[in-house]
């Protein structure tokens, strides 16, 4: 079962980390890490959620992962010293801290964390895949559906109805698809009052469960 990292190195080392940086505060679809900058610090993500994408050559997205609260992010590219690998939106407000390449990189050694952090990466990677093959095989109101879910599970909030600050368009270039097979997977659901259109664009995810099960049926 995959973990976030402030479980994978415990409350103390975790709280630990967080000290190193004052806290920080990034509002809803501010790029966080972007794809091929150097890695110059790490992220801690004290709330809010965060999705990993990686950039194709046409400049179309593809979602990864949904990240939340308690995760380090951008710490494998300082780790081996290589561009950033994917790109980091602020699904939401976020609180962060900005840790530098060499704090972090010295916080790593005093601690003998490489190997685990190492262990939860190889889970990160395992996960990606996942996704992957589901964008390649899955339905389009599957791929949706999953893509919602996981938006639904990082996010900060514990409200039953979840605002997600993405468009349609965002959403069909995340998960592979055209914006009118997103249009026409959230029609049912939008009729049954599982999600509704907000006024800035956005979604506002009033009923996950149903989504999930309707989206099953159309497989």
């Amino acid at each position: 079962m995959y973990q976030p990292h402030a479980t994978v190195i415990g409350d103390e080392l975790w709280a630990q980390l967080k000290a190193l940086a004052p806290q920080r505060i990034r509002p809803a679809r501010s790029v966080l890490l972007r794809q091929g900058d150097p890695a110059t610090h790490v992220i801690v993500l004290e709330s809010g959620s965060t999705l990993i994408t990686l950039a194709g050559d046409c400049g179309g997205r593809t979602l990864l992962a949904v990240r939340g609260a308690g995760e380090l992010l951008g710490e494998l590219a300082v780790l081996d010293s290589q561009p950033r690998t994917a790109t980091v939106i602020a699904a939401e407000t976020c609180h962060i801290r900005i840790i530098p390449a060499g704090a972090f990189l010295t916080f790593v050694e005093e601690h003998d964390l490489l190997a685990p952090l190492l262990r939860h990466a190889i889970a990160r990677v395992r996960e990606s895949e996942a996704v992957r093959l589901e964008l390649a095989t899955a339905s389009v109101p599957l791929r949706l559906a999953s893509a919602l879910s996981r938006l639904v599970e990082a996010a900060s909030s514990s409200a039953s109805d979840l605002a997600v600050r993405l468009t349609q368009t965002e959403l069909s270039q995340m998960i592979g698809a055209s914006r009118n097979a997103v249009v026409n997977a959230l029609k049912p659901w939008r009729e049954q009052d599982w999600v509704r259109t907000t006024s800035g664009g956005g979604l506002l995810v009033r009923d996950i469960h149903s989504i999930q099960s309707h989206a099953r049926t159309q497989e």
